[in-house]
């Protein structure tokens, strides 16, 4: 009778066998549950990738899409008598987005600290009063945006060496648009070789297929990475002076214990991950705590911000006198990102679940081969962006040696500089600098970037040869 049944399933449902008994989960890739759970997918893909022009926030749309995903699993699996399957998919991938959201959320709150004990303005100021030319500026930005980088988000670096281009470039345009170019290669290229340099490596990292140390196998791959193109640019660059300027910045009370404690909090992560063999979230939220009790301090102590003498100019020299509130620097994280991340880890892991990635990874690691699939993945996630890629592809789980995994964590932070709005960094800058760093300023300097995507690529193969 159980035979019977079975195959009467398989006549009405085609592709909706049980793909493993023990497993118990369903073959979906040919149902038109499966098909539907594409097709919305993509809309919502598409919805995010025009987000320029519509300016509708890109979580909106991949949350939708992962909501409707799972519903789509779920009333599935319920008329298959599996109520409990789904669900227990779907807390894994809740776990393992709220790992990643809290270690982003602590890290995205120091940054906000440090903005606001004005640290970047007081690095802007410096930069300017200087008195660099077009084309020291050109290196100094992008080297500054490398080593940043990897401690901050590439988006916030970015961010923060546009506003010393912009200040200082004035009307050049042709200065301003090579050096934001130059800036956006630096602040992927610096990304790739640390944990912290982007929400990729972060992923790789917490998923423990590459330890801490590891990463740095990446260092020169990725120097190479940002070097090739710059060089090219270079003599692009007016050999001009901009105008002098003055500018006056000063750092907030504290500002340098704020710095200090995120990099206490770093350690702090790492000993956990390393030495205690504990999730680094944990040491993370340790580290808030620092950042807690020592605002907690600054709050208790803010009317030393004030002068009692002129109390105006203290106002104009140390910003906002309200005093110091660590909750509202997590208010200002950024939580269309956060909730993008969350919208891309649910809807990509429903797409695992169907069956998706597995077949994914069939053609491209089993088919292609490894090399040719890495390097794939950084062009792709030129187009697409480089999260919903490589969490694809650590879903996927191909065995493949370190070399090969440091090779798609390469090529996923990278190959984003191909395009103008292939990477956070490169969407935020035509933001920043709209009219002037556009979609097509970028990709008319997209061939030197692809040599040094190359080259990156080639590199890595040779000095880590023993790691494949």
């Amino acid at each position: 009778m159980n035979k019977i049944l079975a195959a009467l399933t398989m006549l009405l449902l085609p592709g909706m066998a049980l793909a493993s008994s023990n497993a118990q989960t369903l073959e979906l890739t040919k149902h038109p549950v499966g098909y539907a759970a594409l097709a919305i997918f993509v809309i919502a893909y598409l919805l995010v990738m025009a987000e320029e022009f519509t300016h509708l926030r890109k979580s909106k749309p991949v949350i939708l899409a992962a909501g409707i995903i799972w519903a789509l699993i779920g009333y599935v699996y319920v008329s298959h008598g599996m109520p409990h399957e789904a669900e227990a998919a779907v807390r894994h991938n809740l776990l393992e987005y709220a790992e990643l959201m809290l270690f982003l959320l602590v890290a995205m709150t120091y940054i906000n600290a440090m903005a606001e004990r004005q640290v970047f303005d007081a690095l802007r100021a410096w930069l300017i009063n200087k008195g660099f030319g077009f084309r020291s500026l050109f290196w100094i930005t992008g080297i500054l945006a490398f080593f940043i980088s990897p401690v901050a988000d590439n988006l916030t670096t970015a961010l923060l060496m546009a506003a010393v281009v912009m200040a200082v470039g004035g009307d050049n345009q042709r200065f301003v648009v090579l050096a934001l170019i130059n800036i956006v290669v630096a602040a992927n290229a610096g990304g790739a070789f640390s944990p912290f340099g982007d929400i990729t490596t972060l992923m790789v990292w917490q998923k423990g297929i590459v330890d801490f140390w590891g990463f740095f196998a990446l260092f020169i791959p990725a120097v190479v990475n940002f070097v090739v193109p710059a060089a090219i640019m270079h003599f692009a660059i007016p050999n001009e002076k901009p105008t002098a300027s003055s500018e006056d910045a000063p750092m907030k009370r504290g500002a340098l214990i704020v710095v200090a404690l995120f990099l206490l909090t770093i350690v702090t992560a790492v000993s956990y991950h390393n030495f205690l063999h504990l999730p680094p979230v944990l040491g993370m939220l340790t580290g808030l705590a620092y950042l807690q009790f020592f605002g907690f301090y600054l709050k208790k102590t803010h009317n030393f911000d004030i002068s009692p003498y002129d109390k105006e100019k203290a106002k104009q020299h140390m910003g906002d006198i309200v005093p110091f509130d660590v909750f509202n620097k997590i208010a200002r994280a950024e939580w269309d990102t956060l909730l993008f991340f969350y919208g891309v880890v649910v809807a990509v892991g429903g797409l695992g679940f169907l069956g998706y990635l597995a077949l994914a990874s069939d053609v491209m690691y089993n088919q292609w081969g490894a090399t040719s699939a890495n390097i794939a993945v950084g062009v792709l996630s030129a187009v697409v962006d480089n999260i919903p890629v490589m969490f694809a592809v650590l879903t996927m789980n191909p065995e493949m040696a370190q070399g090969q995994w440091l090779l798609v964590t390469l090529t996923a932070g990278v190959g984003g500089s191909l395009l103008s709005v292939g990477s956070a960094a490169g969407v935020a800058l035509m933001g920043q600098a709209r009219g002037i760093y556009t979609f097509f300023a970028h990709l008319k300097w997209s061939w030197a970037i692809g040599l040094g995507y190359a080259a990156s690529i080639w590199v890595h193969m040779w000095i880590n040869a023993s790691l494949f």
